[in-house]
């Protein structure tokens, strides 16, 4: 696997596992990430596609920030601000965020009327 999503948390990794297509490796910070484990994530994924994908608030965005520190090659996702938190965000618009990073999901998924 070549590609690897972060995420926070267990509902978060759940939800986008369902709606992806193609084998990616979905792991979670459980919310925070200690310095130590953050270095050792970083050599794990060294020549790998990785996308973060947090919670529109503030622990997301301390995150994110310190992803983008840690691994500026990382592609941020971003879900709409309304929804805050990645389990909550309806799984058409959580389908289309991944589709425009070129990651493959069921195509099903993009319907609106599926949440």
């Amino acid at each position: 696997m070549s590609k690897i999503i972060i995420v926070e948390g267990k509902s978060d990794k759940l939800k986008i596992k369902n709606i992806i297509r193609e084998p990616i490796e979905i792991i979670c910070t459980n919310g925070t990430i200690g310095v130590s484990k953050l270095d050792a994530l970083i050599d794990e994924l060294f020549d790998k596609d990785v996308y973060i994908l947090v919670d529109a608030d503030k622990s997301g965005e301390k995150l994110r920030k310190q992803f983008r520190k840690e691994m500026p090659e990382a592609e941020h996702l971003y879900i709409d601000k309304m929804y805050r938190e990645v389990a909550c965000a309806p799984t058409h618009h959580l389908a289309t965020v991944l589709l425009h990073a070129n990651i493959d999901v069921f195509p099903e998924y993009l319907d609106l009327r599926m949440n």
